[in-house]
């Protein structure tokens, strides 16, 4: 009450001053978001100007409205196109082995968060962290040294203690593509994706796991009813978000582990989409497949989170 009647008395000019120091630093930070805004709208929105070319028969040279408009032409024509099929079919089976293979992370910062030795946590997730930062030049480069079929050092290895008969060649095999990339991708993005979950672990309330104790839950226990509840909303959030995208591999790791031995399985549509654009010089059938890809996207995005916010109440975004 005392607080109500100070602010009551307040002189006016002390009210305006407050005001102006208070949309001076709402101020301040509008303008430190001006460079991420224009980044994002020049990096990410302009770009889209260039759809217009899927509908239009553009030749490389030509001024865009010097050429034929042809409307849903080569949208036909990729979904006319046999080969989709197989595309559509790696991509998807790699998404869902990478979505399977989603609680690996959860399970990885459980791990971290029960260790005892703090310097043997900080190692093992410094050690699990850097391969996000490598580029995939260089896992292809490690994975060739590693397991040439010729020159591999598994293969010298194996071969030298008799285990097997013929040197293996997992980069060239493709039965076991979709897998190889899979495992890969999780060895890269394991320790980095982590860290999403350790900080949500960090941000349970210390006072449940004491609540546990003094029922008399172990360690399992408390694990299992105390820390795996508290990061499911977490783990749940960006489940729904990978299941949004789908449609996107990525291109890099893709593009480097290609050879005419597993192109069938490999070519994801990304692969797809650089390949018809930029060796088979189609621009227009290239934009019309990378715009799908965007729209349909958006439109699992859209979607999920409709279906969060329905069985969760709460919605992604």
């Amino acid at each position: 009450m005392s607080n109500i009647l100070m602010n009551a008395a307040e002189p006016a000019v002390v009210r305006e001053r407050r005001t102006r120091r208070s949309l001076s630093g709402r101020g301040t930070l509008l303008l430190m978001a001006v460079p991420c805004i224009a980044a994002l709208a020049l990096f990410s929105y302009l770009p889209l100007v260039g759809w217009a070319i899927a509908f239009f028969d553009y030749k490389p040279g030509l001024r865009l409205l010097d050429t034929e408009f042809v409307g849903f032409k080569y949208f036909k024509m990729a979904l006319d196109n046999p080969e989709m099929l197989a595309v559509l079919r790696n991509t998807l089976a790699m998404s869902f082995l990478g979505l399977l293979a989603s609680p690996l992370g959860v399970l990885f910062a459980i791990f971290l968060a029960e260790m005892r030795s703090r310097k043997l946590q900080r190692f093992i997730q410094t050690t699990t962290t850097l391969p996000n930062f490598v580029s995939w030049v260089l896992v292809y480069a490690v994975c060739y040294v590693m397991l040439s079929a010729n020159d591999g050092i598994v293969n010298k290895v194996l071969l030298q203690l008799h285990l097997i008969d013929q040197p293996l060649n997992p980069l060239a095999n493709p039965d076991i593509v979709w897998l190889f990339q899979t495992a890969i991708g999780i060895w890269k993005g394991l320790g980095f994706g982590a860290i999403v979950y350790i900080a949500a672990i960090v941000g349970i309330d210390q006072e449940q796991y004491d609540a546990a104790a003094v029922d008399g839950a172990g360690r399992f226990r408390k694990i299992w009813h105390v820390t795996i509840p508290g990061l499911m909303p977490t783990f749940i959030t960006l489940l729904l978000l990978s299941i949004g995208g789908v449609l996107n591999n990525g291109f890099e790791q893709y593009y480097l582990f290609q050879n005419g031995l597993v192109q069938e399985k490999i070519q994801v549509l990304d692969l797809y989409v650089y390949r018809v654009g930029i060796y088979m010089n189609n621009y227009p059938l290239s934009t019309a497949i990378g715009m799908t890809k965007t729209i349909v996207s958006v439109a699992l995005l859209m979607s999920v989170n409709v279906l969060s916010r329905k069985l969760r109440d709460h919605s992604i975004f």
